[in-house]
């Protein structure tokens, strides 16, 4: 997810320039390569390049299609045989043994549904979803290109523009979102075959950080790296704010009673308590203990404050069962 956001960023830098670029993405590999289907990079017309589609033996000769593509206004698939040695296109071949795929998409700016006008909603929707991706491996018919999001509760957005069976292709992309697994498919059509990446998304890991001390800074910092959202809770303004965490983070000073107002809580959440403050941390773990739904429950300091936390809820009438004890890590760190 971090590359898909990195990818953003640029696209919205060169579109506020008024600048070309293309999307270019692996949708299929057969054999060994050193990045699998979904790798992408966004090139634009002075060749900057984001992301990357394998590790440096591609981009050299990915860089001339996608100059090629922006002349031409056309999608494109190149098929790049790393398991030929003697392709002096491929160079340093890194382990690689393998046949890959790479479509090339210029961006029109117009299309409010255009390729990372997709990837968008990706990053922005809380849940996990899938992207398909239309293309034609005989490179004689149609490609069609990133053109379908689908996500829970059967919403869409874009529409495959080719005559591939919109029904069926929903069909594949829910059973893919059930599977949690990206898949590959091939539809036959009156004038030949074409072939569907279905990607499957899930959304990153969400950190929640109660503390915002110099070690959660510390911490924040390696879970942006990442690519996992975050968020930072504390009773202290001086110590939560947007100058001490990096811009990725959500900030909250409130209250230990109120520190999961506000927060998407799901089955990828996990929580750090770290705020150096034991009332502040026994409180929250009040509450956390309270919701079944969260995975993770971690807490810095010795064996000893966690001991006494589960004898000060005892002392409440809280005994923790074993579901509740499995979850939760300490001493942490």
């Amino acid at each position: 997810m971090k590359e898909l956001e990195n990818i953003i960023f640029a696209y919205q830098n060169v579109q506020s320039q008024g600048l070309d670029c293309v999307l270019a993405t692996v949708v299929h590999v057969e054999g060994s390569a050193y990045r699998r289907p979904g790798a992408r990079m966004l090139v634009d017309e002075y060749g900057r390049m984001t992301g990357a589609i394998s590790g440096g033996c591609l981009e050299g000769d990915a860089l001339r299609k996608s100059l090629h593509a922006i002349h031409q206004n056309k999608n494109k698939l190149v098929t790049y045989d790393t398991s030929d040695e003697a392709d002096a296109v491929i160079g340093a071949q890194l382990g690689c043994n393998g046949i890959i795929q790479v479509l090339f998409e210029p961006i029109d700016y117009s299309d409010p549904e255009n390729p990372v006008e997709l990837l968008k909603k990706v990053v922005e929707n809380p849940e996990s979803s899938v992207i398909v991706s239309l293309f034609s491996i005989d490179k004689i018919g149609p490609q069609p290109g990133t053109s379908l999001l689908y996500h829970a509760k059967e919403k869409t957005f874009g529409h495959p523009k080719c005559p591939a069976p919109f029904d069926l292709i929903i069909t594949d992309a829910d059973s893919t979102l059930a599977a949690r697994q990206s898949c590959f498919k091939t539809y036959s059509l009156k004038t030949g075959q074409i072939q569907a990446f279905f990607q499957f998304l899930p959304q990153p890991a969400h950190l929640a950080i109660i503390g915002a001390g110099n070690d959660a800074q510390l911490l924040a910092t390696m879970a942006d790296n990442l690519g996992w959202k975050i968020s930072v809770t504390d009773g202290r303004a001086t110590h939560a704010n947007k100058e001490r965490f990096i811009g990725s983070c959500q900030i909250s000073v409130t209250a230990p009673e109120k520190a999961l107002d506000g927060l998407h809580i799901d089955q990828k959440t996990a929580f750090v308590l770290m705020t150096h403050n034991y009332q502040y941390d026994l409180a929250v773990l009040e509450l956390l203990l309270q919701n079944p739904i969260i995975p993770y429950i971690g807490i810095l300091g010795p064996k000893k404050k966690y001991n006494r936390m589960l004898d000060d809820l005892a002392l409440k009438g809280t005994v923790l069962s074993t579901d509740q004890q499995d979850k939760i890590y300490a001493p942490i760190g």
